[in-house]
C-alpha cells in the first residue's frame, strides 16, 4: 500500500514518459510512427550562454498601502491595466506594435557591444520575423506532427541571445502624455531600449509588463526600439547527451517537460495616458455589492484635485457614486466606494452574466472629463467551508483538465481562432475547471472562461524549484513573489478565476521543509495581499505527504499510481490518508493520466494502448468521485504537447499523454471517457 511520496523517482517522471511504459518498462514506438536517427546536423552543440542577474528581480515589483488599498508597482511606477490589448479608452492613444520587425540571433553575445540598441544602426541585412510569434517555428516547417525527422529544424533549438528591431512614428499629438510601451509577455527574458536608450529588463516569459518611456520618446519624430530576448538553452547539446542546463535565479530555474517558446510571443504595443490617469480599476462583486477602487497616477508636476465617477454598469442596475480624489504630484491615490448593486445579475458556470464598470476621471476645471478605464467583472463569491468549495454558496466539484498553451502553426502565439478551438473541448467534455498549469495565459483566456462559465486555476512559473532556487526566491531576489504579485494583480477582475496555484511538483529535501514552507507563504502572502475576492489558494504538490499543506486552503497534489508506481485501487487509501491529516480541507488532484499512442489500440491491461489510457482514467474517477471531501480532479491533459525533454525524436519531442492529439482535433478513447464521466451529486 501505498502512503508516501506521489511522485515517482526522479528518472521515471513525465521527462521521459515517451521512452516508458507501465511499471517502468521500456516500450518500443508503434509500428505506424516513423523514426529517426538520434543525432543530426540541426543538433550540434552549441555554446551556452548564460543571462546575467542583479541582485533583485529587475521589474522592481512591491506593494504599498495607499488609501487602504495594496497597490502593485513595477518599474518606479503602478503596474498598469492590460486591457490595452483589446480595448480602446476614448481618452488614451494606442500604437499596435504587431507586425513584421526585424530580426537577427545572436549566438555569442555579441550585439550590445556592436551597438545593435543604436537608433541609427543598419539593420537592412537582417531578417523578419513576426510579432507577436515564437522563433521556435522560424525557418521550421516540420513543426508538428509524430514525424521527427525535423526535430530541431530552424528556431527550435535556437538558445541564447536574439535581437528584434522596429521603427515607429510618434504623433505630436503624445506631448504631454504619459508614455508605456506594453509586452504581454516576452519569453524567457528582454532587455528594452528606445532610440538607444535603455528602458528596462523583464524577467519572467508569460506575464505582462509595461515600461514608461515617457523620456525616451520624441513626439512629432520617430523612433526605433530594439528588444534583445533571452532564452536559457536546456542542455549543452541536443544529441541525447547533453547535460542539464539550469540557473537558481529564473524561473523555472532548470529543464521542464513543456517546450520554452521563444520570442515576443504575445503583442506589444504602445500606450499615450493624460499625464493624470486611472491606472488600474480593481473590481471584486459578492453579497450585493460591487467594491470597486481605482487607483489615479499623477505624472505631472502639480497637484491634482477632482473625482472619480465609480459606475458599476448598466447591466448592474446600480448607480454611479462619484469620490473626490486628491493626488500630489508625482503621487498615487485610491478612490473607492462601496455600490449597492442587489439587483445585478450573477455570475455562475450555468450563467456566467459578464458585467462591465467604469472609472471616470474628472477635474476641478474643464474639460469636465479626463481620463476613462473600463474594466469587466462578475458577481460571484468564492469561499471554503470544511471539505467543500463554495461559488455563491454551493457546493462546486471541479471536473477539468490541465492544457498547454501551443498549436502547430503557432507555438505560444495562438490566435484568437485558434483559442476559440482549443477552449471550446471544455464545453464539449463537460468540463467546468482549466488549469493554466505552470505560467500565465493570454488575456483572451480569461475573457474566454469570464464568458463562458469556466473556472480556472491560475498559476505563474514556478516549476520544479529546488530548495536553493527556493531560498533564494524568497531570501534575496524575489522572482517568484514579483511574478505572484502580477498575476494576481493582472487577473483580479475575472470572475472566472477560482483558485491560486502557488508551484508545481518542486523540491522538498531532507530537513528543507522550513526553506520550503517559507517560499510558499511568501507567495501566499503576496497573492492574499492584493486580492479583494480572497480566493483560496493550493498548488501541484509532488507528494501526498507535503508538510505546508496546513498553509493552503485547498490540498492540491499530482498523482500516478498504476502508472509510475503503485496500483490504480492505491489512490482511494492514499486519499482517505491525507483526508485524515487535513479533515478540514478540500483535496483536489491537480494531475492524473497515462499515455497512448494514438490510433493503437488493444487490451485495457496493454500499455500504450488508448483502452488502457482510458482504462486507468476511469479507476482514478471512480475512486475520487466516491468520496465526499475531494473537491475536483483535473486530468493530464487536453492534448498532445510538445517538450525538449524526453528526446524521443520518433515523436518529434511529443508526449503523447492527451484526451486529443497534437492537431487538437483527433479524439481517443479516452476523450470520450471523459466526456461521459459523471461528477458527484
Amino acid at each position: 500500500m501505498w502512503f508516501g511520496r506521489v511522485q515517482p523517482p526522479t528518472s521515471i517522471t513525465r521527462r521521459n514518459l515517451l521512452l516508458l511504459g507501465a511499471g517502468g518498462a521500456a516500450v518500443l514506438a508503434a509500428p505506424t510512427l516513423a523514426t529517426s536517427a538520434l543525432a543530426t546536423p540541426a543538433l550540434a552543440a552549441t555554446p551556452v550562454i548564460r543571462d546575467p542577474h542583479g541582485d533583485r528581480e529587475p521589474s522592481g515589483t512591491q506593494v504599498t498601502e495607499i488609501d487602504g488599498t495594496n497597490v502593485v508597482f513595477a518599474y518606479g511606477v503602478v503596474m498598469p491595466s492590460f486591457e490595452g490589448w483589446s480595448r480602446r479608452e476614448p481618452f488614451r492613444r494606442y500604437i499596435s506594435l504587431d507586425r513584421r520587425w526585424r530580426f537577427r540571433y545572436d549566438p555569442d553575445n555579441s550585439g550590445s557591444d556592436a551597438g545593435w540598441q543604436r537608433a541609427d544602426l543598419d539593420d537592412s541585412a537582417w531578417g523578419t520575423i513576426d510579432v507577436p510569434s515564437s522563433w521556435d517555428l522560424k525557418d521550421n516547417d516540420g513543426w508538428g506532427g509524430y514525424d521527427g525527422a525535423d526535430f530541431g529544424k530552424g528556431g527550435a533549438l535556437k538558445d541564447g541571445y536574439a535581437w528584434f528591431r522596429t521603427s515607429v512614428n510618434i504623433p505630436a499629438s503624445w506631448r504631454g502624455k504619459h508614455i508605456r510601451l506594453a509586452f504581454l509577455a516576452a519569453s524567457y527574458s528582454a532587455d528594452v531600449w528606445v532610440d538607444g536608450q535603455w528602458v528596462g529588463k523583464h524577467e519572467g516569459g508569460h506575464t505582462a509588463f509595461a515600461l514608461p518611456v515617457t523620456e525616451a520618446v520624441r513626439p512629432g519624430r520617430s523612433v526605433t526600439i530594439a528588444v534583445r530576448v533571452y532564452r536559457r538553452a536546456s542542455f549543452t547539446n541536443y544529441d541525447g547527451t547533453g547535460e542539464r542546463v539550469s540557473d537558481d535565479y529564473a524561473l523555472p530555474p532548470g529543464v521542464v517537460d513543456y517546450w520554452p517558446y521563444a520570442g515576443l510571443i504575445r503583442s506589444v504595443w504602445l500606450e499615450a495616458v493624460p499625464l493624470v490617469t486611472v491606472t488600474k480599476l480593481l473590481l471584486d462583486a459578492r453579497n450585493g455589492v460591487l467594491d470597486a477602487r481605482a487607483v489615479v497616477e499623477n505624472h505631472s508636476s502639480e497637484d491634482f484635485n477632482g473625482s472619480v465617477l465609480l459606475d458599476p454598469g448598466r447591466e448592474s442596475r446600480g448607480t454611479p457614486v462619484s469620490v473626490p480624489v486628491a493626488v500630489l504630484a508625482g503621487g498615487v491615490a485610491v478612490a473607492s466606494a462601496r455600490l449597492p448593486i442587489p439587483r445585478a445579475p450573477r455570475w455562475s458556470v450555468e450563467r456566467p452574466n459578464v458585467l462591465t464598470a467604469r472609472a471616470v476621471l474628472r477635474g476641478s476645471n474643464p474639460p469636465p472629463e479626463l481620463d476613462t478605464l473600463g474594466s469587466t467583472y462578475g458577481v460571484r463569491s468564492i469561499e471554503v467551508k470544511g471539505t467543500q468549495l463554495l461559488l455563491d454558496g454551493e457546493p462546486v466539484f471541479l471536473k477539468g483538465y490541465n492544457w498547454h498553451e501551443e498549436s502547430d502553426l503557432s507555438g505560444r502565439s495562438m490566435t484568437i481562432e485558434e483559442y476559440e478551438h482549443e477552449l471550446g473541448h471544455a464545453k464539449s467534455l463537460g468540463a467546468n475547471f482549466l488549469r493554466n498549469c505552470v505560467y500565465n495565459r493570454h488575456p483572451y483566456v480569461y475573457d474566454w472562461a469570464d464568458r463562458h462559465g469556466v473556472l480556472l486555476m491560475d498559476e505563474w512559473d514556478t516549476m520544479w524549484v529546488g530548495t536553493i532556487s527556493q531560498k533564494l526566491q524568497t531570501e534575496t531576489y524575489g522572482l517568484s513573489r514579483a511574478l505572484a504579485l502580477a498575476t494576481a494583480w493582472n487577473n483580479h477582475n475575472h470572475p472566472s478565476v477560482f483558485l491560486w496555484g502557488l508551484q508545481n511538483e518542486s523540491t522538498i529535501d531532507a530537513g528543507s521543509a522550513p526553506v520550503y514552507r517559507a517560499w510558499l507563504a511568501d507567495m501566499k502572502d503576496a497573492v492574499k495581499s492584493v486580492d479583494l475576492s480572497r480566493r483560496p489558494v493550493s498548488w501541484a504538490s509532488y507528494s501526498s505527504w507535503d508538510p505546508a499543506f496546513d498553509l493552503a486552503d485547498v490540498v492540491g497534489f499530482n498523482e500516478y499510481f498504476g502508472y509510475f508506481y503503485g496500483k490504480n485501487e492505491d489512490l482511494g487509501p492514499t486519499l482517505d490518508a491525507v483526508h485524515r491529516n487535513h479533515p478540514d480541507k478540500p483535496i483536489i488532484i491537480t494531475e492524473n493520466g497515462t499515455w497512448s499512442y494514438l490510433g493503437h489500440h488493444g487490451s485495457p491491461t496493454e500499455g500504450g494502448t488508448e483502452e488502457w489510457q482510458a482504462a486507468n482514467f476511469t479507476s482514478h474517477w471512480e475512486q475520487v468521485t466516491a468520496r465526499p471531501f475531494v473537491a475536483g480532479y483535473a486530468f493530464w491533459l487536453l492534448k498532445d504537447y510538445k517538450q525538449r525533454a524526453g528526446y524521443n525524436q520518433s515523436l518529434n519531442g511529443i508526449s503523447t499523454m492527451g484526451l486529443l492529439g497534437w492537431d487538437s482535433d483527433t479524439t481517443r478513447v479516452v476523450f470520450d471517457t471523459f466526456r461521459a464521466a459523471e461528477p458527484p451529486h
